[in-house]
C-alpha cells in the first residue's frame, strides 16, 4: 500500500510549480486529490501564474497516478469559495484527511518603498489564504474524529528576515505563528500541524528575470548557471537550489503516519541554508 492509501488530500496552488507536485507525489502514494488554483494572473507580480491549463495538466498527472482528482478554480482570499470546493470534494471523495496550504505568492522592493497594495496582496494571499484554507478543510476532520495532517509550506524567510521582502517575510513568519497555535488548538483532535519551509526552489516564482537580477547585480539575464554561481555557496550541501519534489517528499512525510507524533515544527528544505554558520 502507498504511505497515504486512501487518503484524501486538499492542495492549494496546484495548478505548478510545488502545489503541482505536492499533488502528484501524495497521488502516487494513494491519495485522491482535491486541487484548488486561482488559475489566472494577477497584476503587479513579476512571474506568469497558473492557468485553466496547468491545472487541467495537474488533472492529467493526478490520473496518470491512478487517483481521483477534484480541481476547480478558486480564490483563497475567498472563503466561501473554498467552504464550496470542500463542500464537494466530501460528497465526492469523502472526508479530507490532509491539508497541504501551499498557495503563496511573492514579489520584491525594499521595505520602505513597498506599496499598500504590494503589503496587503501579499498578506490576503500567503497568510489570510493559510487562514481560510484551515476554516474551510479543519472543521471537517474534527467532526469525523478520525484525525488528520495540516502542512502549511512557509519559507526560510518564516524564519529569518529576508531582505527585499518585507511582506512577504511577515506573511511567512505569520504562517509560523498560525501553525503553532493551530497545534496547540487541533492537538487534542489528533490533528498534525506543520510547516515546511523551502529556500531557494527551482519554480518561476523563485527563479523569475526580477527577482535573480535583483540578487545577482549586473547581470541583465541571469542564467541557471548564473544562479548557481552566486547561491552555490550559500548552503551546506553543494546546491543552489532544490527541486519541488524535494519539498513534496517533506510534505508526504508529514502527511503519512510515519510522522503520526510529529505537531508544531518548521522542517527546512533548503540543503542546509539556515543551519550554515
Amino acid at each position: 500500500m502507498g504511505r497515504v492509501e486512501g487518503k484524501v488530500a486538499f492542495v492549494t496552488g496546484a495548478a505548478r510549480g510545488m502545489g503541482r507536485a505536492h499533488a502528484v507525489r501524495l497521488a502516487q502514494e494513494g491519495a485522491d486529490i482535491v486541487a484548488v488554483d486561482l488559475a489566472r494572473n494577477e497584476p503587479d507580480l513579476d512571474y506568469r501564474q497558473g492557468t485553466p491549463e496547468d491545472l487541467a495538466e495537474t488533472v492529467a498527472l493526478v490520473e496518470a497516478a491512478g487517483r481521483r482528482i477534484i480541481a476547480r478554480a478558486a480564490d483563497v482570499r475567498d472563503q466561501g469559495a473554498l467552504e464550496a470546493v470542500v463542500a464537494e470534494a466530501t460528497e465526492k471523495l469523502g472526508g479530507i484527511d490532509i491539508l497541504v496550504s501551499n498557495a503563496g505568492i511573492a514579489n520584491q522592493n525594499p521595505a520602505l518603498e513597498l506599496t499598500d497594495k504590494q503589503w496587503q496582496d501579499i498578506l490576503a494571499v500567503n497568510l489570510v489564504g493559510a487562514w481560510h484554507a484551515v476554516k474551510a478543510v479543519v472543521p471537517g476532520m474534527i467532526e469525523r474524529g478520525r484525525g488528520g495532517s495540516v502542512v502549511i509550506i512557509s519559507s526560510t524567510a518564516g524564519l529569518i528576515g529576508a531582505p527585499n521582502q518585507a511582506h512577504y517575510t511577515a506573511s511567512k513568519h505569520g504562517l509560523q505563528g498560525l501553525m503553532g497555535t493551530l497545534a496547540n488548538e487541533l492537538g487534542t483532535h489528533n490533528i498534525r500541524v506543520n510547516t515546511v519551509n523551502p529556500g531557494m526552489v527551482n519554480t518561476e516564482m523563485a527563479m523569475n528575470e526580477r527577482l535573480l537580477r535583483a540578487y545577482i547585480p549586473g547581470v541583465e539575464n541571469p542564467t541557471l548557471d548564473d544562479v548557481a554561481r552566486v547561491f552555490g555557496g550559500l548552503a551546506l550541501l553543494p546546491v543552489a537550489w532544490v527541486e519541488p519534489e524535494d519539498v513534496s517528499n517533506a510534505v508526504l512525510w508529514l502527511a503519512s503516519e510515519e510522522s503520526r507524533y510529529v505537531t508544531g515544527i518548521a522542517i527546512p528544505v533548503d540543503a542546509g541554508l539556515l543551519a550554515k554558520f
